[in-house]
């Protein structure tokens, strides 16, 4: 599946592994990045509208869709979200673009955060979409909080356990998790999900999601701790859904103020998957925020 005829599907080189990026448009550049357990596509409702106004870009985290699979090493650290952003700096650098405005979901908005903290010169404007931040969720846990994110816990096991569970049935796992973590009668692309069952089915893809978990719980926990007093400088939008687990558990823009200077926010009428429950919403406000006419 492709994001339509504007958009042109490429190989990026990083310092260390290939990143398979779709990208289209002119205008300001514009970095769009997917969650778990999806793939690029999942911006197949926005990205064209977007187009008309920006380059946007759409690349496949490592570890998911076709980019590569590295091993997550004895620490993790090939899935720490430092090392995932560092390979998006990359890939923008290799479009030409050493400054750029980024919008990430899920996975992408936690790539989104490490970002903005490590590359505050690169990363003009943020938004983020429907997580709150990974230390405050681990150090605010209880049982609400590993009900509604049991995988959390599961896809952090070691010697394999999740990757077996899961490479059991692939498909019906990642079609239960659209379904979980969506609102009540929201539709996905046919198309869309079989391409993110195609991916998802390959046995290094379940296992380097499972490293990202890893990762997230040990490694980010510790750059995320090194840096509790450092703020996000830019402008930093925050969404989320008004029928997910995120808007029942947080005050969203007060944790988030929290953690950045400049953060404004609203929550949508959708559940967790924003750009495909409701994708004019969410062009909507991705135009108002990053402005491309004065940018």
């Amino acid at each position: 599946m492709t994001l339509g005829a504007n958009f042109r599907s490429i190989k990026v080189l990083t310092d260390d592994i290939e990143i398979n990026v779709a990208h289209g448009g002119s205008g300001p550049p514009l970095l769009l990045l997917h969650g778990y357990p999806e793939t690029h596509v999942m911006w197949h409702a926005v990205a064209p509208a977007l187009a008309r106004h920006f380059h946007v870009v759409c690349p496949d985290l490592r570890g998911y869709g076709d980019s590569d699979k590295p091993k997550g090493g004895p620490d993790h650290s090939a899935y720490s979200k430092r090392a995932m952003a560092q390979d998006m700096v990359e890939v923008m650098a290799s479009l030409g673009h050493q400054t750029f405005m980024v919008a990430g979901h899920d996975r992408g908005a936690r790539i989104t955060h490490r970002m903005a903290l490590d590359h505050p010169d690169r990363v003009l404007k943020a938004c983020i979409m429907d997580i709150a931040p990974t230390l405050h969720m681990f150090r605010n846990t209880d049982q609400n909080f590993a009900t509604g994110y049991y995988h959390w816990f599961f896809l952090i096991q070691p010697n394999g356990l999740p990757e077996h569970l899961i490479g059991a049935d692939p498909g019906y796992y990642l079609t239960e998790k659209l379904k979980h973590w969506s609102a009540p009668g929201a539709v996905f692309s046919d198309e869309a999900v079989a391409e993110y069952v195609r991916c998802f089915s390959k046995p290094e893809a379940i296992h380097a999601s499972c490293e990202d978990y890893r990762a997230a719980a040990t490694i980010d926990l510790k750059h995320d701790e090194n840096d509790l007093e450092r703020k996000i400088q830019c402008p930093l939008l925050v969404l989320w859904g008004s029928r997910g687990f995120v808007n029942r558990t947080y005050d969203v823009l007060d944790v988030w103020r929290e953690r950045g200077t400049q953060v404004q926010g609203k929550a949508l009428d959708c559940g967790h998957f924003l750009p495909e429950e409701v994708p004019e919403a969410v062009i909507a406000e991705l135009l108002a925020f990053f402005n491309p006419v004065h940018e």
